[in-house]
């Protein structure tokens, strides 16, 4: 193993932490003078001075097979070993192991002394450990007379001697019976340090013949058994008497201890006396620590292990019972053998450094320390002028490598010695360049770059670095070269980046590095200062730029300089790639600071923004009433918080119990921010809640607690009610009804209300009056239509409120008598008349007159031509009523409809109602441009025609002449020419254009004509219909019975019938047809087909040919067996056929007393099918005629009925002769095999007649049989 210290060097980049260590490593390289091999120097055959791997260890023999002292090492070259007995040369050299043992033909005795071992090599000589042997015979007993019996009187204390043989190894004593059973022990009766039995006191149960120490020497694997001690006890014949302590042990009242610093302290209190007495220990100068000290033996013994220098100290031991006590104090003495407060290191050193070896040693009394080289005391050494000695430091300086050597310190005082072994090896070593050749260092702009070139020799190597094309590093102001070979460049920018080279003085050993200046990372969006409303979102952005030659960087977000974590399990904040950080239902504890930072492998920036989080203010509290009035109280209150939002005013509500409209809190009044109370006017015999809520820029806040309840005394009304009036219906009765005060403005008990009336004018002058709680009051047998003075007044129990004011009203209106007169209508317009009246005389209306109702009735038109009726009107365009309020006489009605006839009358109205009509006036407009007409469609037979469909206008306003039809090719931007066609016969409604190009999208506008004018266009564009194909190019999706074909339907064109046809690949055979596809399908599916085979498809009528593989595994015949032949299945067909009929016979048997008849139905939906009408199926009947172009409709028509045909011919129903049904149905197929499927007719590419093709994929295979 090389004598070196591990140091990690770095490798690559500009880490600080690297430069940290190696300053450490420079400064401790100086201060030193040593040096540290690091892990990646390469060296060779270093050699090491030796090593003591194993100490010998003093102890004592028994014989000559206990006489072994170890003594083990290490070095290159392999050390030797030799011993050393009390000073003088022991036995001969040593080699391969050092261990010490003894020779049989020596006596043991000549073993013992003080033994040294010495280890050594070229380099060196290593010095153990002082071990010193005691030789003594294994311990045995002298021949010892049996003791006679020991008598003693219940009460007396004792003590049993063990006096074990005299050994330098201190035996355990076991106190036994014959046995071998221990002496129990306890306060009472207990063993000392001697190994003695100490009774406190006797008790007769104490007397025995057996006891017996046994010494246990563990050393020596010995065990002596004393001679047994029999001991009697004898009952008092009198009281036992109690006497106060005594100690057994130690004797007397003082005893001192000397103890070394390390060893177990153990202080022995054994008293005697009557009751047994209780032992308590203390210390005099300090309490007892319970961590250092233990009490054993029932507290007989306290013990300190590895005493300290603390434990210097007195103590005191207290036995005491009832009668009284006894105390004995002891002086512990710590004193120490040597031990080390600082030792030397083995180390390397380069030659002419400075070599210091600390020997630092306490102990008490204070050891003498001592060097020696390669077990030689220096002072029997030559002088040297390189080396001395100051207060147990040796210094070496300038050391060579004839320094080479093991050095030696060693400290004694009187209590021992201690040695230790400290290797200085001067070494020279080739320098080397540890760091990596070709490092790319990466810094940013603004940042100080380091590179390294770690060097390491001995001496220690020298280096200069040059910049590629530009002379030496140093040369650069920025540049500096570290104390340990680094080159250091500071505030680095873009024209630092290049290569540069170490190199080693003297020597050729050179490497290059690259630095790289990249762009520093920046912050281009810091976050901002926000203000959030609680509960919403928040977004801090931290938009930033980052070299793109930098891994992407990592983002920080900090709360108040502590880290935001973002969890799955909580979405409280989430980052983004973009450096944002959402909050999510911000509250107020997450307003603060916030900052970003974001840090790269080279650098790092922040910045920081805040959130400040408001909301609406919180609730007043501590509201108070004071001042109570009777109709006033002033209440105050304390602000809420303003949650970061100050309050602007504050909003005071209140609630009266005694008004039930009133029930619920309601809004008093707002005052600014800096009022606390208010005076709040109050109104008589009411209970009173008050709140308040504080008003800030987010909103309201909640309401505060209500106040105390405060209610006022009653008092007489204050106000009489409002809008006093009349509103009679009956004609001779007038109802009186008024604005119903509220609750709380009654003001006492009692409340009610008085009403007063009388005729306006007339011979009463006097008032008549009424009560009533609420409105209204009807007074009777008032005339018709008769005005009064009427008057209401509040009434409570405590007097009436103030005089009220006299309104005038009327009795109940009736009827209008009379009917306007001199009606006549003038023509303004086609469509509007100016209709006036004579009004009718006021008496006559007996009420209010409130204005004139004229009634228009349409008769309909002037003729009654197909070409000039409209659809029929709804009773409410034929019926109007024109209300004319107040006394207007003449009133222009509008909206009249062209060619018409009107009956016209006026009636005069009041709240009663109407009048009596006017004599009806009759007048006619005249006849005017028709409207749209009602649709318009078109269809195209071909692709060069096209036919328009529309319906006549719902408002033709006159006699139709005709229509005009214009078309032309719209072009964005142009004006095309338009061409027309003018439709002379008005019944005609649809018109056939030939010679169109069916490359062009048409506009097409049609109008109504009368002899007043051109109705308004309807418009539609589009174009031709192409003739259809089968498709070209289909996507096949196999399955394992199943193939789904789909494809792209043309555009523009007519539906085309085709059908597929498909071959098994291998087996050849002819092709099989699946029924009639409709090119609009876009998809159909091919239906009971063999898993795993490869199959040809083609489309017929086509060329076109596909191929395809079902799914699925290959199934492949079997080979031919009985089961397959035919007269075996032709045996199992006929016995399943007559259980199956045996089952049916059973079946009718059980049920002839239920019998039906199903003929009858199966052939109701038989005959169905053939009566079935064409026109439920499709949409041509057999009154079409069908065009060139249409002959694939016509035929798709054909087989649908074909089709339907089959069915009801296939029905094949066996019966019973009961009726009962005992067949079933069978599929008629065509006679190549393969069942058939009609495709749909031609559509219109803008409104389509036909249905849309079925989304049902009949099996091609099983056939279409039509709907169950």
């Amino acid at each position: 193993m090389p004598l070196v210290q591990c140091q990690p060097a770095g490798r690559r980049g500009s880490n600080k932490t690297q430069l940290h260590l190696l300053l450490l490593f420079l400064s401790v390289l100086q201060t030193h003078g040593y040096i540290i091999i690091p892990p990646d120097y390469k060296y060779y055959n270093l050699k090491q001075a030796p090593k003591i791997t194993v100490q010998p260890v003093s102890h004592t023999a028994f014989s000559l097979d206990d006489v072994n002292l170890a003594c083990e090492g290490s070095g290159d070259p392999a050390p030797s070993f030799r011993w050393v007995k009390d000073g003088k040369e022991f036995r001969r050299e040593l080699f391969e192991s050092g261990t010490l043992t003894a020779e049989v033909k020596e006596e043991l005795r000549s073993y013992q002394g003080s033994y040294r071992c010495y280890v050594a090599n070229e380099l060196g000589t290593a010095v153990s450990d002082l071990a010193h042997l005691i030789t003594e015979p294994i311990p045995t007993l002298a021949k010892e007379k049996r003791q006679k019996t020991r008598s003693f009187e219940e009460g007396e204390s004792a003590v049993l001697y063990c006096n074990p043989p005299k050994s330098s190894v201190t035996p355990k004593i076991h106190w036994m019976d014959i046995q071998l059973r221990h002496i129990p022990l306890n306060e009472r009766v207990t063993t000392s340090l001697d190994g003695n039995l100490y009774f406190a006191n006797l008790i007769v149960n104490d007397s025995r013949e057996d006891y017996t120490c046994n010494a246990h020497y563990i050393s020596a694997s010995v065990i002596l058994p004393k001679e047994r001690i029999s001991i009697s006890v004898t009952p008092s014949n009198s009281v036992v008497k109690n006497r106060r302590p005594q100690l057994q042990k130690p004797a007397g009242s003082h005893s001192s201890y000397l103890v070394l610093r390390g060893q177990t302290l153990t202080l022995e209190c054994i008293p005697e006396g009557l009751p047994t007495p209780e032992v308590q220990w203390e210390r005099m100068d300090s309490p007892l620590s319970p961590a250092r000290v233990r009490m054993l033996k029932y507290k007989r013994w306290l013990q300190i292990e590895s005493v300290s220098e603390a434990d210097d100290g007195e103590y005191t031991c207290t036995a005491q019972n009832s009668q009284g006590s006894v105390k004995h104090h002891y002086s512990v003495t710590v004193e120490a053998a040597p031990y080390w407060t600082r030792r030397p290191e083995d180390h390397l050193y380069a030659p002419g450094e400075t070599v210091r070896l600390d020997c630092q040693a306490e102990g008490i009394p204070t050891p003498n320390i001592t060097w020696s080289i390669n077990g030689v005391p220096i002072a029997g050494t030559d002088s040297d002028s390189r080396r001395h000695v100051s207060s147990g430091t040796l210094i070496l300086t300038d050391v060579q490598y004839s320094d080479t050597a093991v050095y030696q310190c060693e400290a004694t005082n009187k209590h021992g010695n201690i040695l230790v072994n400290t290797r200085v090896h001067v070494v020279e070593l080739p320098p080397q360049i540890l760091t990596a050749d070709g490092l790319v260092y990466k810094a940013t702009e603004g940042q100080t770059a380091l590179l390294q070139c770690h060097t390491f020799g001995s001496p220690q190597p020298k280096v200069d670095w040059e910049i590629f094309n530009s002379g030496p590093a140093l040369a650069n102001a920025k540049m500096s070269q570290t104390s340990d070979g680094n080159l250091q460049i500071s505030d680095v920018s873009e024209d630092d980046s290049n290569m540069y080279t170490c190199s080693v003085r003297h020597s050729n050993r050179s490497i290059s590095a690259e630095l790289q200046v990249l762009n520093r990372t920046k912050i281009v969006d810091p976050p901002q200062d926000l203000r959030v409303l609680r509960g919403d979102d928040a977004v801090l952005q931290c938009k930033y730029t980052v070299d793109h030659k930098l891994k992407q960087p990592t983002i920080q977000w900090k709360k108040d300089k502590h880290k935001i974590t973002s969890s799955a399990n909580d979405d409280k904040y989430s980052e983004y790639t973009d450096g944002s950080l959402k909050i999510t239902d911000v509250q107020m504890e997450d307003s603060g600071i916030y900052s970003c930072e974001i840090s790269t492998k080279l650098d790092s920036v922040s910045a920081t923004g805040s959130i400040t989080v408001q909301d609406k203010p919180g609730s007043p509290h501590s509201l108070g009433l004071s001042e109570k009035k009777d109709r006033s109280v002033t209440l105050s209150w304390m602000p809420g918080a303003e949650n970061n939002s100050p309050v602007s005013e504050y909003v005071i509500e209140r609630k009266e119990e005694q008004n039930p409209e009133k029930g619920r809190w309601e809004e008093y009044r707002r005052v600014p921010q800096d009022i606390r109370h208010l005076e709040i006017h109050l109104q008589p015999y009411n209970t009173y809640h008050f709140r308040v809520r504080a008003v800030n820029g987010i909103g309201m806040s909640e309401p505060s607690p209500p106040s105390d309840s405060y209610s006022t005394p009653a008092a007489k009304p204050d106000m009489n009610p409002e809008n006093v009036t009349t509103v009679s219906t009956d004609s001779n009765s007038m109802v009186i009804t008024w604005q119903e005060l509220e609750q709380r403005q009654f003001n006492g008990p009692g409340f009610k209300y008085k009403i007063y009336w009388r005729q306006a004018s007339g011979s009463s002058p006097h008032w008549k009056e009424s009560s009533a709680s609420n409105p209204p009051f009807i007074v009777n047998g008032t005339g018709t239509f008769i005005p009064f003075e009427i008057k209401v007044q509040a009434v409570n129990e405590l007097g009436v409120g103030p005089e009220p004011d006299a309104e005038i009203g009327y009795s109940g209106e009736d009827l209008p008598l009379e009917a306007p007169s001199e009606v006549a209508v003038t023509e303004l317009n086609k469509t509007t008349v100016l209709v006036r009246w004579s009004p009718v005389s006021m008496e006559s209306v007996r009420g209010h007159l409130l204005g004139y109702k004229i009634h228009l009735r349409k008769k309909g038109p002037r003729t009654h031509s197909r070409r000039s009726l409209p659809m029929q009107e709804p009773a409410a365009d034929r019926n109007r009523v024109i209300v004319v309020h107040g006394n207007k006489v003449e009133m222009v009605v509008s909206d009249l409809q062209f060619y018409s006839n009107y009956t016209l009358t006026v009636a005069p109205f009041n709240s009663k109602g109407e009048g009596p009509h006017s004599k009806a006036y009759h007048f006619s407009t005249p006849e005017g441009a028709p409207g749209p007409v009602s649709f318009l469609t078109f269809e195209s037979p071909s692709e060069t025609e096209m036919t328009l469909r529309w319906g006549a206008p719902n408002k033709p306003n006159g006699v139709l002449t005709g229509y005009l039809l214009q078309y032309y090719e719209p072009v964005p931007g142009i004006s095309s020419e338009q061409l027309m066609e003018s439709i002379n016969l008005p019944l005609d409604t649809e018109f056939t254009l030939k010679g169109l190009n069916p490359q062009i999208q048409y506009h097409f506008m049609l109008r109504a004509l009368t002899a007043a004018g051109d109705g308004e266009p309807i418009e539609i564009e589009g174009a031709t219909l192409l003739d259809g194909e089968p498709p070209s190019a289909i996507n096949i999706e196999a399955g394992q019975t199943s193939v789904n074909v789909s494809w792209v339907p043309g555009e523009r064109q007519r539906n085309f019938a085709f059908s597929f046809r498909y071959l098994k690949k291998r087996e050849g055979g002819e092709w099989e047809e699946s029924e009639k596809v409709n090119s609009s399908q876009a998809f159909y599916q091919l239906q009971g087909l063999t898993p795993g085979v490869q199959y040809h498809l083609k489309i017929h009528p086509g060329n076109n040919s596909w191929e395809f593989k079902t799914a699925g595994p290959e199934l492949h015949e079997l080979p031919s067996s009985f089961a397959t032949q035919g007269w075996f299945i032709g045996l199992i067909s006929a016995m399943v056929l007559l259980l199956l009929v045996l089952l049916i016979l059973c079946y009718i048997k059980k049920s002839k007393g239920g019998k039906y008849s199903v003929k009858e139905n199966e052939e109701d939906q038989v005959n169905g099918a053939h009566t079935k009408k064409d026109g439920e199926f499709g949409e041509y009947n057999d009154n079409e005629k069908c065009s060139t172009n249409q002959q694939s409709v016509c035929e798709s028509k054909s087989s649908s009925n074909d089709s339907l045909a089959d069915y009801g011919d296939s029905v094949d129903i066996q019966f019973n002769e009961d009726g009962s049904f005992i067949g079933q149905y069978s599929g008629r197929r065509d006679p190549n095999g393969h069942a058939t499927h009609g495709s749909s007719g031609a559509t219109s590419p803008i409104n389509p007649n036909m249905p849309p093709p079925s989304i049902s994929f009949p099996t091609s295979v099983t056939g279409f049989l039509g709907p169950n």
